[in-house]
């Protein structure tokens, strides 16, 4: 097996060449991935059942095995997120800003790629095509580390991938994908200074809290979602009830999906039953003033508030006022995506502005924050920190810059 270093250091070289290529190049590369993604769609099907069936036969959550779970529609989605990241703007070469000194040097400010993007993840073969779409077209080499469960589906991603980069000049080297699946392997991957330019870990606390104790390289957190809908006294409760079954319901898998409720004492009454009706299936843990009108909801405990269930499981909370509502929030909010339900002008107003979070939605489901929504094309992932990037990262989080300066024999007194 090839060892880490030199995986790093074909990645390495593989940006330098990635740094100087044209729009046209890179656009024609995701193409070629793309159209081979489909191609190849029988063998990657096939490799990604044995990756569902061994995880199956080790007992692990449904929600587990839909995370890593491919199928042709899923195939086909990953196949357009390439198609639609080419046909985004280029943000290598763009000048943020510009502007003359009183002694004629001209200084340009200018976006330019992070060189070796490298990402750690669980689960999701869905994003060895993502990160490296996104990496290959802001100009990085894509550096992938995925886990053991997906390592046959992340293969067979890869094989096509590459090919697709190679098949018009691009080094296949683009895309390097780490084989050596041990604890080890983890901790070496995460201190590769030199090499390493920007770290991303995709997937639950105990990835990060490694990162967070291992990583040497700078790193961006892909965190948690402990994401919360707020519904106040003046929402339009037919409106919650839809926001709420959307974010808790169409894919409660992943990090922007609603985990805790948050009601106001004066609608609760009315919204309570309502909404228990309306999430058949979610099992639903409460305060006791929400049991108090919903029997079924079961007691909830101090862990339970702060929880990314990633489940159908959600925590509920009947609260006094808007005060009380941004407090519970801001207490356990992972900062993430914070949610309010209202048609209170003044109300939203205050939410967004004191709600702490990377989004912060009015009227509106959690599902949203998300890169393809946003209209960046594919995320390589959803930053809970707030340096370099902070929310869904593009293209051009995916770059830093550095600034050009232009002069004609001006020296400093």
């Amino acid at each position: 097996m090839t060892s880490l270093p030199e995986l790093g250091t074909r990645a390495k070289q593989a940006s330098l060449a990635l740094a100087l290529a044209s729009t046209g190049t890179k656009d024609a590369a995701l193409l070629a991935a793309a159209d081979l993604l489909l191609q190849r769609s029988d063998e990657i099907i096939e490799a990604n059942a044995a990756d569902v069936g061994r995880a199956q036969d080790g007992g692990v959550t449904s929600a587990v095995v839909d995370r890593l779970r491919l199928s042709p529609a899923r195939l086909s989605s990953m196949a357009d997120g390439l198609r639609q990241v080419a046909g985004l703007p280029d943000p290598v070469g763009e000048v943020i800003e510009g502007w003359v000194r009183p002694n004629g040097l001209r200084i340009e400010k200018v976006r330019v790629p992070l060189g070796v993007v490298a990402i750690i993840y669980e689960n999701r073969p869905n994003v060895t095509s993502d990160a490296a779409g996104l990496c290959l077209k802001a100009g990085n080499a894509a550096f992938l580390r995925g886990s053991s469960a997906a390592l046959a589906s992340n293969q067979a991603i890869a094989a096509a991938l590459r090919e697709g980069f190679a098949k018009v000049g691009l080094p296949e080297d683009s895309l390097v994908l780490v084989e050596d699946m041990s604890y080890e392997s983890a901790r070496e991957f995460m201190r590769l200074r030199g090499v390493i330019d920007c770290l991303i870990p995709r997937g639950g606390p105990s990835l990060v809290r490694a990162v967070l104790e291992n990583a040497t390289v700078p790193y961006v957190i892909d965190g948690d979602g402990n994401c919360h809908l707020y519904v106040d006294a003046s929402a339009d409760l037919e409106m919650a009830i839809a926001i709420l079954v959307n974010g808790k319901t169409q894919r409660p898998s992943v990090c922007n999906a609603i985990e805790s409720l948050v009601v106001h004492r004066d609608v609760a009454p009315d919204f309570l039953p309502a909404a228990a009706d309306a999430l058949a299936g979610v099992r639903l843990v409460g305060d006791q003033a929400a049991r108090s009108l919903v029997a079924s909801i079961g007691a909830a405990t101090e862990e339970d508030w702060g929880q990314e269930y990633l489940d159908l499981v959600l925590s509920v909370r009947v609260v006094d006022d808007l005060d009380a509502a941004i407090a519970h929030v801001q207490r356990y909010s992972s900062g993430h995506t914070e949610a309010i339900v209202t048609r209170d002008l003044p109300a939203a107003q205050r939410f967004v502005r004191e709600v702490d979070a990377a989004a912060v939605v009015v009227n509106a489901s959690t599902r949203f924050t998300d890169g393809e929504q946003f209209g960046f094309g594919a995320e390589i992932g959803i930053s809970t920190q707030k340096l370099h990037a902070r929310g869904p990262m593009g293209l051009r989080e995916l770059t830093t810059t550095k600034y050009i300066l232009t002069g004609n024999g001006q020296i400093r007194s």
